[in-house]
């Protein structure tokens, strides 16, 4: 059996917190839902601590956003929305720029995808601009926030 690491897993649960009140700080109404700041806590996590984590982050805050704000029929699209995104934020290296067009591709794409059926098409194609300025807004607060946070408290 694997041992848990609770450090690990408790620094995981206080981002999920913090992304979630950030998303809920800032928060657009629109006529299908509303656009946020929860992508800067998915890009942060994402570029501070990798691939898997920021899918963890996103994933669950995401799918908390909505739960909390009204949004049910939203929740498990957004966790794979959110989740996905995190996941190829958190590319590095080489693969960095094709991970962040990537988490761009995903988050919108789902978003128009799953819209579709309950908004119809000319809403999800409305859908697209917004999804877009909210994900690109989230990874530039998301990465200032990363360098910001890595002069003042370096990795190990």
């Amino acid at each position: 059996m694997k041992k848990t690491n609770v450090a690990r897993l408790s620094l995981l649960a206080v981002l999920t917190a913090l992304t979630l009140v950030l998303g809920k700080f800032v928060s657009i109404p629109t006529p299908t839902g509303f656009l946020t700041l929860l992508d800067a806590g998915v890009f942060f996590t994402a570029f501070y601590l990798g691939a898997k984590e920021g899918a963890v982050v996103g994933g669950l805050s995401g799918f908390l956003i909505d739960l909390i704000s009204g949004y049910p029929q939203w929740m498990f699209f957004s966790l794979l929305a959110h989740g996905g995104q995190g996941y190829f934020a958190g590319w590095t290296g080489k693969k960095r720029p094709l991970g962040l067009l990537l988490s761009s591709l995903v988050m919108v794409g789902v978003y128009f995808l799953a819209s579709i059926p309950l908004y119809g098409l000319g809403s999800a194609l409305a859908g697209i601009w917004g999804n877009a300025m909210q994900n690109f807004f989230g990874m530039l607060v998301g990465y200032l926030l990363y360098l910001a946070y890595s002069k003042v408290s370096p990795r190990k």
